[in-house]
């Protein structure tokens, strides 16, 4: 049965696996025992926003992995693999409190066996660009280049070791979600994809791993992303349907801060993120900006309820990496 969370006493930690076979074993043996799996795919300084993941996967299935791993072949020249944040101790601890069974930290070299594993491209997991239908060259795509099929190349792999499972997501990257949806329909994936709120502190800026890098300026002027987001979702949820006012609040919010330069701002098909020439149906508003020298992404669908009641504050137990 799925985790009992009753508070009465502390997690335990987690197990930690590094060897693709021996977590594959573990979860097979789970499975056979009629246990059901539940994954969170991470890159570890795992904050609040994860933690949701975790807590949510904990309260679906009967045992729940954390996945460990910061994946080279989604970070382009001059990207800052080398500085991203990395405390797999740290994330250790915080899976287990937030009820994961296993932790997998694989080395490279566990994950990509392959020679030359970066220049296989998408050809190493058989599928062809084609079948994301634009999604990888658009926004995030196009202004990291490669990035989406670093993404799928690690998202089948975990895949593939872990087995039929519940995988986790959280709606803060959505393009993302798009993306590894996709993926799972093109190869005939055993995998769910349950996507979660984004998580936010109590000021509004989404809880992010590159939050740590933000100075206490810098960290102010950070709110401009979730600030610009709300303002416009207020203004559709008041009767504004055209989306280029939409889009416009967007770019002239963000605008006002000197530390913050704009990437892109868009309101799109939350299913495809093509553009829209209304606010009807299932639409989302996207935002990409520097913070400094840190790159951060934020997003809120409009949906016909209204558009910022879909995220969730942070827990009191967060640990403000990002203060």
């Amino acid at each position: 049965m799925p985790h009992s969370h009753d508070g009465a006493a502390p997690s335990p930690r987690a197990t930690v696996i590094d060897r693709a076979h021996d977590l594959s074993a573990r979860l097979d043996g789970a499975r056979a025992a009629g246990l059901t799996v539940g994954l969170v795919p991470t890159m570890g300084a795992l904050h609040q926003g994860h933690l949701s993941l975790v807590r949510r996967a904990a309260g679906d299935c009967d045992v729940v992995v954390v996945t460990v791993f910061v994946n080279p072949l989604q970070f382009g020249p001059g990207e800052d693999l080398a500085t991203y944040p990395r405390d797999l101790d740290a994330d250790i601890e915080a899976a287990g409190r937030g009820g994961a069974d296993l932790v997998f930290a694989p080395s490279v070299a566990e994950m990509y066996p392959e020679p030359d594993a970066a220049g296989l491209g998408l050809d190493a997991i058989g599928v062809d660009s084609g079948v994301f239908d634009g999604l990888t060259d658009v926004f995030e795509g196009a202004s990291r280049p490669g990035h989406f099929a670093g993404v799928a190349r690690v998202v089948a792999r975990l895949f593939g070791i872990a087995g039929a499972c519940r995988a986790y997501f959280g709606e803060k990257d959505w393009q993302q979600v798009l993306v590894v949806r996709r993926l799972v329909e093109a190869l005939a994936l055993p995998v769910e994809v349950v996507t979660c709120p984004t998580v936010r502190d109590a000021d509004g800026l989404a809880c992010s791993s590159r939050n740590a890098r933000l100075s206490p300026d810098e960290r102010r002027a950070a709110l401009a992303l979730s600030g610009a987001l709300s303002g416009a979702a207020a203004l559709a949820v008041a009767g504004e349907g055209d989306p280029t006012v939409i889009r416009r609040h967007l770019v002239e919010t963000v605008a006002k801060e000197r530390l913050v330069r704009l990437d892109y701002a868009a309101v799109v098909a939350a299913g495809d993120l093509t553009p829209v020439h209304s606010l009807a149906g299932d639409v989302r508003l996207l935002l990409a900006a520097t913070v400094g020298a840190t790159r951060l992404i934020d997003n809120v669908g409009l949906t016909p309820q209204a558009a910022w009641a879909g995220t969730a504050a942070a827990g009191p137990e967060h640990e403000r990496r990002s203060a």
